[in-house]
């Protein structure tokens, strides 16, 4: 690849951050119920793709039922971290909620622990106890602030694990489905999910402002499609640790975003616990890239 073509991922790749990182943003912006912000999300997300996926619907007739199965509980899990994520944000700082969900690698690590067996490593232990510390002072300081606060912190946690077994569950599923027929499945099982938690609810579907119609669909553009499908794109010609760290920006670029567009003041609590978190998960990541290195040389 030439130099001059080597920029476009790791720019894609920016870009996609960026993209991702609005995405707090433009809930803080929607007075609609959480349920039914993540349900617009999704929905239109799955009608802006189906045009593209048109070409994919005989591979749907290939797909068994255990992957049927695992697509259906990685959609609901994927519907359920929107719904206690974007709650999270009624409650806590953008800051906060962001840095917390972005436990995700290290409740990942715990997960494939738990339910594949995989040796704990010095590095991810390091990098678990880290995490923990920076979550735990983040945790105090919105604490110290109101106990509104800890209750999004919580909520960001459950999201965070929600979307943790989404991965888990996607993971294996990719092995065996094109990255267009899995999103498409999974965003539609999703959205399902969520318009019958909507109607379960009772929330109102139609009467929101004119803004709220437009972060509904910004929200299916900027973050999801475009934000996602960029980091996708660029993992043919960068490494998934590169993408995996990549996603550490969110934080950083949806705090900056705050600071400037809703007036969030970052706290001392935030400063230190999120460095904490961010240097956790990057220490996760490199030891992560090492042992695979490492493993590759053995087996070559």
């Amino acid at each position: 690849m030439k130099s001059s073509n080597l920029l476009k991922p790791y720019l894609a790749l920016f870009v996609g951050a960026l993209s991702v990182s609005t995405s707090a943003i433009l809930v803080k912006w929607v007075d609609a119920p959480a349920a039914v912000t993540a349900f617009y999300r999704l929905f239109l997300t799955v009608l802006f793709m189906t045009p593209f996926f048109i070409k994919y619907i005989p591979e749907l007739r290939t797909i068994p039922k255990r992957d049927w199965l695992f697509s259906v509980v990685s959609g609901v899990l994927l519907a359920f971290h929107f719904i206690l994520w974007f709650e999270s944000l009624n409650y806590t700082s953008v800051t906060s909620s962001v840095v917390l969900v972005t436990l995700q690698p290290l409740f990942a690590f715990i997960g494939a622990y738990i339910f594949f067996k995989e040796r704990l490593t010095m590095g991810a232990a390091l990098s678990g106890l880290l995490a923990i510390a920076g979550s735990m002072i983040i945790s105090w300081g919105d604490f110290q602030i109101s106990g509104k606060a800890l209750f999004g912190d919580i909520l960001a946690l459950l999201a965070c694990m929600m979307i943790t077994g989404y991965w888990l569950f996607g993971q294996d599923l990719r092995k065996r489905l094109s990255l267009m027929t899995y999103t498409y499945v999974v965003y539609g099982v999703s959205s399902i999910t969520l318009f019958l938690y909507v109607i379960l609810f009772q929330y109102p579907l139609f009467s929101y402002e004119k803004t709220d119609w437009i972060c509904f669909v910004l929200l299916a553009i900027v973050p999801t499609l475009l934000g996602h499908s960029l980091m996708n794109w660029s993992v043919k010609w960068v490494s998934a640790t590169t993408i995996s760290m990549s996603i550490l920006f969110e934080p950083v670029g949806a705090s900056i975003l705050a600071y400037f567009l809703l007036g969030e003041i970052i706290q001392p609590s935030q400063w230190i616990g999120g460095f904490f978190i961010l240097i956790g998960i990057g220490t996760y990541l490199w030891s992560e890239n090492r042992k695979r290195a490492f493993l590759a040389q053995e087996s070559s």
